[in-house]
């Protein structure tokens, strides 16, 4: 076995599941790593050294490489307003615990060393460092597909009811507003036209899609609407506004868009929809527990790929799926990403990530359907298929992992950030 791939898996052997909260940030886009992580890290970093005189904060590996790009500079400068603050960027440099890598330093009027804090952006807005694998408790008693499948086989239950089973009261209450976050920011979207910052100079999509659509024909009419969405949340959050990491800023129009699709399409009403979300997060939650949701450890696979998964997952189930056909729907979403590398132009969250989002979110309708076709049984499971996209994105060269120094990226006729 890979030594790499060991030391993952040594890693999270006795690692159980978190809530699912982690899987839904609400936060400031462009990027859950590359901004909600880093501005969490300095947050904290500051407030344990609050006397200190001033600050170095180093970024290393693919937070170097496309910080700039994804605003890391400016959500770290944004926390030491008040303190003289030096960013050292060493791109070529890759700690081993995750390519998201940052140190803290902090010293006094002397120019002394205070304190230093070595810690990893790690996806989704989640921290570790040396020390620990988790910020929060882990509350679920099973790790994998296979076994919450035995669980909610044995009990007769569905997804959502062992998510119910293992959650806090509350967490239906921080669905509702994850679920708004995520409606408003269609809303936002779908009414906004101009150009994404940055200096691509992309224009907006959402709102002509939406207008366009209206004069097609039923099926296509459809599908316009479908992309609307996504495109919309996925320019929110390219020009930072308030959206939902699910599991990622970077993929976060695919589930929005889905849930959204079946709300005008299917009449799908509120408890409908929390459920999915429910079952949704609970999928992200295994790919994350088991593998990784961050572009610049595993590709664009673990991002939209994984988001493509939740939203399959969730298509299944709001259309009266079993438990084994949620699972093959959602099995088809990471399978039918794999290898698919993360190449941002200019280091930004919009080529290609927003066309990513579009078709993603396109393909878990796809995947509920053909799903619904079978009886749920298939030969890949999805833990096999988490298993190998995680091979698959440490195969990966770093060139093709979130650094923008190959595949689409090699293209930009810009200078690089």
């Amino acid at each position: 076995m890979d030594l790499e791939i060991e030391a993952f898996i040594c890693r999270k052997i006795e690692k159980r599941m978190e809530s699912i909260k982690e899987i839904y940030k609400i936060g400031q886009g462009p990027s859950s790593s590359h901004t909600m992580g880093p501005k969490k890290a300095a947050d904290r970093f500051l407030a344990k050294n609050k006397s200190a005189s001033n600050f170095e904060v180093i970024l290393y590996g693919s937070l170097a490489a496309t910080g700039k790009g994804h605003l890391t500079d400016f959500t770290i400068e944004q926390t030491f307003t008040n303190h003289p603050l030096e960013i050292i960027w060493e791109p070529k440099i890759f700690l081993p615990k995750h390519p998201n890598a940052m140190k803290f330093v902090a010293y006094d009027d002397k120019n002394t060393k205070l304190d230093e804090w070595i810690c990893y952006s790690i996806g989704g807005g989640a921290l570790i460092d040396d020390f620990t694998e988790s910020e929060t408790v882990e509350i679920y008693e099973q790790r994998t597909m296979a076994d919450i499948l035995d669980w909610c086989n044995l009990n007769g239950k569905q997804f959502w009811e062992y998510v119910d089973e293992f959650e806090e009261n509350d967490v239906w209450e921080y669905l509702e507003e994850v679920c708004a976050v995520m409606f408003d920011s269609i809303k936002r979207g779908l009414k906004t036209d101009g150009t994404l910052p940055g200096g691509l100079k992309l224009p907006r999509k959402a709102q002509s899609f939406n207008t366009k659509g209206q004069n097609f024909a039923t099926p296509f009419k459809r599908r316009s609407q479908l992309f609307s969405y996504a495109l919309a949340v996925s320019e929110e959050n390219a020009s930072g506004g308030l959206i939902v990491a699910a599991p990622t800023c970077g993929a976060s129009g695919v589930l929005p868009a889905v849930l959204k699709y079946f709300k005008k399409i299917h009449k799908s009403d509120k408890n409908t929809i929390l459920r999915a979300l429910a079952t949704a997060g609970l999928i992200g939650n295994i790919v994350k527990t088991n593998a990784s949701i961050s572009g610049a450890e595993v590709g664009c696979q673990g991002e939209v790929g994984t988001a493509c998964a939740m939203a399959s997952g969730a298509a299944t189930q709001m259309m009266g799926g079993t438990i084994y056909q949620v699972e093959y729907s959602a099995e088809m979403g990471i399978e039918h990403h794999l290898g698919l590398t993360c190449d941002p132009v200019k280091g930004l969250v919009q080529i290609p990530c927003i066309e990513r989002n579009a078709f993603a979110a396109e393909r878990a309708v796809a995947h509920n359907n053909y799903a619904l076709l079978t009886d749920g049984r298939h030969r890949i499971s999805f833990d096999e298929v988490v298993e190998t996209m995680y091979k698959t994105g440490i195969d990966l060269q770093s060139k093709y992992r979130e650094t923008s120094e190959g595949g689409l990226a090699d293209f930009d006729a810009l200078p690089k950030c």
